[in-house]
């Protein structure tokens, strides 16, 4: 444990808001309801709520109800977490404990030994602690109601190439953590470590050591192969799966000095949560060269299913929004490719997927010296924002990106931890379009143009009263209809939305919290201000000051 950490109480008088029960995983496993305990809400990762107060009738009516400044920040990409009337949000290196019926500031910890400074996607909650990792790859356990330091513990090397933005993802005993950094070169992993001391239980690698399964699809680069695992998982209890997605190989451009299909890179795999051993993998792209990566919620749902014999019956699947411009079904217990079908309309690289789900290629489309002019672009047809699955709807909500991008290489040789991608990409702009997709067909019921820069970093959330929220890049926090895309209502915050919406409910009220630039927002229905009557005057005889009734 590394000493030195900073904490500030400010605001003691407020510790009476946390409640002293402690957070089971049992409590985590039922999902939102007042509370939202998660990254994505609940395991399988739906982004979806239970509650009804704010409904498709009276979204009109929504206000802000408060807003945290966060100091020293740069484009927040926290999801909150809230029990008991709590939110934890995250900043680099620092997490925030606030009263989330006002935003005032219960407790703050920032860790300054941290060596460098990133973005931080959020934490985790469990039993009496809240955790976060900081940007050089340290776990840190806090008191979730004083802040206080219970351990702080290693689990990357900065020296590698490794460092951590994503929120750590709490299951039973274990807390797991994923691994950033391979667009300048690392060997990506996932490791679940001790929920009570820190320790690791387990490491999983993404990209194989040689001579190891997998390690014949690479020539070279193992040690700085990439697959980064930066965005959180989603679980399924019933068979004690994790599901996790993999980044992009390194160089990202280049595809010369990794010749084969490069696994485990831009995939899924499914992982015992006991042991981290792989249960199966889907490889969405093979040897990617355009930087589309995997990092894509894969969501768990039970939809109708028709088999070879033209029976219909439930099936437990996983669903995948892919930044190579394609939206899959895959079995959830053996990874089955089941269907694919076109995410974005602007896709110039394949002209489809075979049966087994990989992708049919385009000849002349990789990066070349001259540049060449690829759909969708660098940013994908979707990225890391948050997804939901409306299980009332039967809907799934993607926030897609309708752009192409010029894709160069180069012929250097790789260097790692020296920024070198290989290449090169730009993003000319272009139309952001939230789209609502049938799983059960993968048609769209419905889209929804943003407006904005075309940057597409705000998530969705929805809820069983039919409301869909989003944000759109002109700053503006939305509410639609979740079964026809209708628009409800918009608030500006006058900053970019570069982080996915909650909801939750404190004394009965419900509220939509999201992070904006460097505040966080909570919206609620309007309620008229109650008036308090000024106390009465009685003004004293001669020069004697006016006094008070009591």
């Amino acid at each position: 444990m590394r000493s030195g950490p900073m904490k500030t109480c400010l605001s003691l008088f407020l510790f009476g808001v946390i409640a002293v029960a402690q957070v089971r995983y049992e409590d985590i496993l039922k999902g939102p309801g007042e509370d939202w305990t998660t990254y994505a809400g609940n395991y399988q990762g739906w982004r979806y709520s239970p509650l009804k107060q704010i409904t498709v009738q009276n979204a009109g009516s929504m206000v802000p109800k408060w807003a945290y400044h966060v100091p020293d920040a740069n484009g927040l990409r926290t999801s909150p977490i809230v029990y008991k009337g709590v939110m934890y949000v995250t900043d680099s290196n620092s997490l925030y404990a606030l009263d989330a019926r006002t935003g005032r500031s219960i407790w703050t910890y920032h860790d300054s030994k941290a060596k460098k400074k990133g973005v931080n996607r959020g934490a985790a909650i469990l039993g009496d602690s809240v955790y976060f990792t900081t940007t050089d790859n340290y776990l840190v356990s806090l008191d979730r109601q004083t802040g206080d330091l219970l351990f702080s513990k290693k689990f990357g090397e900065v020296d590698k190439g490794t460092t951590s933005t994503s929120a750590p993802f709490a299951v039973k005993d274990k807390i797991l953590v994923g691994s950033a950094g391979g667009d300048s070169g690392m060997r990506g992993f996932i490791v679940a470590l001790s929920a009570k001391t820190g320790d690791e239980l387990w490491r999983t690698w993404t990209v194989p050591a040689k001579g190891e399964p997998g390690s014949e699809t690479w020539s070279d680069l193992h040690e700085w192969g990439g697959a980064g695992t930066w965005l959180s998982g989603t679980f399924d209890p019933d068979t004690n799966t994790l599901f996790w997605t993999t980044g992009n190989p390194w160089p990202d451009f280049a595809g010369a000095p990794r010749l084969g299909n490069d696994l485990y890179t831009c995939s899924l795999l499914a992982l015992d949560l006991d042991t981290g051993k792989l249960k199966w993998y889907f490889q969405f792209t093979p040897h990617d060269t355009h930087d589309w990566d995997a990092q894509s919620w894969p969501v768990l749902v039970e939809i109708p299913w028709k088999d070879t014999h033209g029976v219909t019956a439930m099936r437990k699947v996983v669903l995948h929004a892919n930044r190579n411009g394609f939206f899959y079904v895959l079995d959830r217990a053996t990874g089955e490719f089941l269907r694919g079908t076109q995410l974005i309309d602007k896709q110039t690289w394949a002209k489809g997927l075979d049966d087994t789900g990989h992708p049919v290629l385009l000849p002349g489309k990789d990066p070349t010296p001259e540049g060449n002019w690829v759909c969708p672009s660098i940013k994908g047809g979707t990225n890391w924002m948050g997804q939901s699955y409306n299980p009332g709807t039967g809907l799934l909500y993607v926030l897609t990106l309708e752009e192409c991008g010029m894709f160069t290489t180069s012929t250097q040789k790789p260097v790692p931890m020296k920024n070198f991608a290989g290449g090169g990409a730009t993003e000319p702009g272009g139309q952001v379009v939230l789209r609502a997709i049938d799983p059960k067909t993968g048609k769209r019921a419905w889209e929804y143009p943003m407006t904005g820069s075309a940057k597409m970093w705000t998530g969705t959330v929805s809820t069983a009263a039919g409301v869909l929220f989003s944000g759109d890049d002109d700053g503006h926090m939305l509410a639609l209809d979740a079964k026809t895309g209708r628009h409800l209502w918009h608030f500006n915050a006058g900053d970019l939305m570069t982080a996915s919406p909650i909801t939750y409910e404190v004394d009965g009220k419900q509220y939509v919290a999201i992070a904006a630039g460097t505040n966080v927002f909570a919206f609620g229905l309007f309620e008229p201000m109650q008036s308090t009557p000024l106390p009465k005057i009685t003004r004293g005889a001669g020069s004697r000051p006016a006094e008070r009734e009591p």
